[in-house]
């Protein structure tokens, strides 16, 4: 990879090959950096050449990617999702200017399809035939489903609280699924014990740097679609902390190339009742476990197992943690459904959730510019949609009955 320099240890800054196989840093244990050369990117690529591509996947930034210039990508379109200007939200939320990109029309309806894209094409270049990883659910439908159509193996392991929505996906691509009947942490635990003595390959992204890359693509399509003009912020919910540390590698990647001549501040989103690397920030301590105490699954980690990434991705970007309740989720779900057409799970709202929290607390200016990132659809967790939008009204088939339900139609 003539674009790649090596792999970096964020702890204690040891180096290494950046080779297809190659998890956390063999000296202290940290995770992993993949290091670009950014004037041969320069070389290589522009905003020009970018903007006439066909491929409309996040393989049309296969020069900021750590793949083989031969590299065989993966079946499935993953990417280049929508992004929508919203103004009705903004006026509402009482912003400028708001932007929402929806992650949850990927092909297994989640951002982890870009991770799973990643790990796929990895894989093949490791020569590994079976991949398997933890998740709460939407890591694990993605490399289900994302490995199914690569014709590979998989064995997958998610709590027992995970939703059906999820599971039955798991189950439909055909993966080996294993419910454990414990923490998502006990799960974590139990996937790399297995993954270590099978030699699978390892989809967990907090323990393949790969993964991130992948992830980090987001970032790359919303500066695209923003013409390379940067917004003040963008928004996202955080839970093992992979999610935010891509989407601020992919910012710092674009910088660095000359591609965009600003970087946004962060603004991380977790729920009140699990929100470890928030709470770090904001008592400028390190990180200490927490129950998982939250209806919005997926971002329901106690003990992240990307904290260093995630926490630099906010004090480096001069990030807001903002915090929410389920109530504040539920609430987003519906403001996003009724006003954007969007269809979010409840991580993927918390976003929005905590862009309304801190326009309402000052915790960011009105006079800017937000982008809000859906990360997961709302077809992933039917049961906490029905809470959020309440149960259609019940009526016999009697016009007299339907217009006393709705008075302001006489």
């Amino acid at each position: 990879m003539k674009n790649v320099k090596t792999a970096k240890c964020v702890k204690c800054g040891r180096e290494y090959p950046a080779t297809p196989d190659i998890t956390t840093c063999p000296s202290c244990g940290g995770i992993l950096d993949i290091v670009y050369d950014y004037d041969y990117i320069k070389s290589q690529v522009s905003k020009e050449d970018m903007a006439a591509r066909e491929d409309n996947s996040m393989w049309r930034y296969k020069e900021f990617l750590p793949v083989e210039e031969v590299a065989d990508y993966p079946k499935l379109r993953v990417g280049w999702s929508p992004f929508y200007k919203e103004d009705r939200l903004a006026k509402i939320l009482g912003v400028d200017t708001l932007y929402v990109k929806d992650d949850g029309i990927n092909p297994t309806a989640s951002l982890k399809d870009r991770a799973s894209a990643m790990a796929i094409a990895k894989a093949k270049e490791a020569g590994v035939s079976t991949i398997a990883c933890s998740s709460t659910g939407n890591a694990a439908s993605s490399l289900a489903g994302n490995a199914a159509a690569a014709g590979m193996e998989t064995y997958i392991f998610v709590p027992e609280r995970a939703p059906k929505g999820k599971v039955s996906q798991l189950m439909m691509f055909g993966a080996h699924v294993i419910s454990v009947k414990g923490s998502y942490e006990e799960t974590f635990n139990l996937s790399k014990e297995a993954i270590d003595r099978f030699g699978w390959y390892n989809r967990n992204a907090a323990i393949n740097p790969y993964l991130m890359e992948g992830k980090k693509t987001v970032a790359l399509e919303i500066a695209e679609q923003l013409h390379w003009k940067m917004t003040d912020y963008v928004a996202l919910s955080v839970g093992d902390g992979c999610t935010i540390g891509g989407v601020w590698k992919g910012f710092k990647d674009l910088y660095a190339a000359g591609f965009i001549d600003k970087l946004p501040r962060l603004i991380s989103v977790q729920a009140e009742g699990c929100c470890p690397i928030n709470r770090a920030v904001m008592e400028e301590k390190d990180w200490t476990p927490m129950e998982e105490n939250t209806l919005a699954d997926s971002i329901a980690v106690g003990v992240p197992r990307n904290p260093d990434k995630a926490l630099n991705a906010i004090r480096e970007s001069n990030g807001v943690p903002v915090n929410v309740s389920d109530d504040e989720i539920l609430a987003a779900m519906r403001l996003l459904g009724e006003t954007c057409g969007v269809f979010a799970e409840p991580a993927g709202a918390a976003g929005t959730a905590g862009v309304k929290k801190a326009l309402e607390e000052g915790l960011v200016p009105k006079d800017c510019s937000i982008v809000s990132i859906v990360t997961g659809n709302g077809l992933k967790d039917t049961a906490n949609a029905i809470k959020a939008a309440g149960e259609p009204i019940k009526l016999d088939p009697d016009l007299d009955q339907f217009m006393q339900a709705f008075p302001e139609l006489s």
